[in-house]
């Protein structure tokens, strides 16, 4: 009867909450191996698959052509300059 009021030991305790916590970034799930690369049409360099890249490195053929207007916080000339 003793044993049932002693409190939970630090290891115990170390224990339930390992066992109580969810994992960092949700749910694993079961994907196949992939690469994601492509290859320039132009000079055929291998480059990463990006969102935004505008021109290849090697060769500086343009994939997007992107015209900037004018808008609320971006103008269309060079951003950098702080006023």
């Amino acid at each position: 009867m003793e044993e049932n009021k002693k409190p939970i030991s630090l290891i115990e305790r170390m224990k339930q909450k390992a066992m109580e916590q969810k994992t960092y970034g949700g749910e694993y799930v079961a994907q196949s191996a992939s690469v994601n690369a492509r290859a320039c049409p132009n000079c055929g360099a291998g480059r990463a698959e990006q969102d935004g890249l505008t021109h290849c490195a090697y060769c500086g053929f343009e994939f997007l052509s992107v015209e900037l207007t004018d808008g609320i916080n971006i103008k269309k000339e060079d951003n950098s300059i702080t006023i």
